[in-house]
């Protein structure tokens, strides 16, 4: 059983910066979907990774149907603020890679794969009438530790 954050065509260097050394420290694969709004090479997005890029498990793919193909036995998990389900509400234990995937800071994840996926939706309650969303490294480590904690840390001290 392995995590795995995807990240569909982020935006926000320091975002994916952050993503990725919360990915560091939890030994969870990071996938990074094309086209990305910055280049790798920025300093935003190193100055938030900072020295982990050695240690992150990073996989870039053109397409998101890439990943799916990739894993065809993996639980996809899709999280936007219009979800049916919280995100504690999902058994994180079952057999098997959790992969959780994330839309553009801006756009979120387009809504054809949301409307063929309603029961994989998860949202994170908030307040939303002064707020569109909280930030995506935040709401990607709220997840990646809910399933870390369910699935008793592992590999983690």
């Amino acid at each position: 059983m392995a995590n795995h954050i995807v990240l569909y065509q982020p935006l926000i260097p320091a975002n994916t910066g952050n993503i990725s050394r919360t990915c560091a420290g939890t030994r969870t694969t990071l996938h990074l979907i094309r086209p990305l709004g910055f280049s790798t090479e920025d300093k935003a997005l190193k100055r938030a990774g900072l020295d982990y890029w050695d240690h992150v498990d990073i996989m870039y793919h053109n397409h998101l149907d890439e990943v799916f193909h990739n894993y065809p036995h993996a639980h996809f998990y899709y999280i936007t603020k219009f979800g049916q389900h919280t995100y504690t509400d999902c058994d994180y234990t079952m057999e098997g890679d959790h992969f959780f995937i994330f839309g553009q800071e801006t756009k979120g994840l387009p809504d054809s794969l949301l409307q063929q996926h309603p029961e994989r939706c998860l949202r994170i309650p908030m307040d939303d009438t002064h707020i569109r969303a909280l930030n995506l490294s935040n709401t990607a480590a709220l997840v990646l530790y809910e399933a870390l904690r369910q699935q008793g840390w592992p590999q983690l001290t």
